[in-house]
């Protein structure tokens, strides 16, 4: 029963520490799951150790999906505002979402390209992701988008893309807001909200940025989650 019971602990505390898991494919009873209701597994009890290590080793993805997985030639440049990649080829949606704004024309970025989304799932509900420079949108203000979304496609223009935390109003990256340290484009880096984002990044595959781990300025406003 103290087995059992260190089981029903671990798995519980996964299940609120990563915002929900995937039942471990193992035969066994009943255990909770994360929404607080039960799940079962065939009649036959399983081995505690393989339920444990099931649960710690679900991946914290929060329904969320790499965003750059199809880039070829990605590199991880640097965390500043948000973080810079290389790379050409299609960008997705991190999560589900709401676009909020889509333009090839914002020159206030290097290539131009902005693209803004407000996401409605997972820990991150609310906040909204930005993706800048050089990006082709494909996708319109309004659109609901999901992982298997392409927002936009990268073109090699010599900048490479930008990817962060917007500010709620789509303007531009949360940072440069007071109640994040108002860090713009002239640094210091890395800030505290694009070090955040790419910790979201990592956990869901993405390489870090080199300055990932230095020393980060300004701050990370309440709203934003620790992955």
């Amino acid at each position: 029963m103290a087995l059992w019971g260190a089981v029903l602990l671990v798995y519980c505390w996964t299940a609120a520490e990563y915002g929900g898991i995937t039942a471990p494919t193992f035969a066994g009873r009943w255990l909770p799951n994360a929404a607080g209701g039960l799940v079962t597994w065939g009649g036959a009890w399983a081995n505690p150790a393989q339920l444990i290590g099931a649960a710690i080793a679900q991946p914290a993805t929060y329904g969320y999906r790499n965003p750059l997985r199809a880039v070829s030639g990605l590199s991880a440049e640097r965390i500043d505002d948000g973080v810079d990649f290389g790379g050409v080829g299609p960008v997705y949606a991190v999560g589900d979402g709401i676009v909020t704004k889509a333009t090839g024309s914002n020159y206030g970025w290097p290539g131009g390209g902005w693209i803004t989304y407000r996401l409605t799932d997972g820990p991150g509900a609310g906040l909204v992701v930005y993706v800048a420079e050089d990006i082709s949108p494909s996708v319109v203000v309004g659109e609901r988008v999901t992982t298997s979304t392409v927002i936009g496609n990268i073109w090699n223009g010599g900048d490479g893309i930008e990817t962060g935390w917007s500010q709620a109003s789509g303007l531009s990256s949360e940072s440069e807001l007071p109640e994040a340290g108002g860090i713009g484009g002239w640094g210091p880096f890395p800030t505290r909200v694009g070090a955040n984002f790419d910790e979201l990044l990592v956990s869901l595959g993405v390489p870090p940025a080199p300055n990932y781990g230095q020393t980060e300025y300004g701050i990370l406003p309440l709203a934003y989650p620790g992955w």
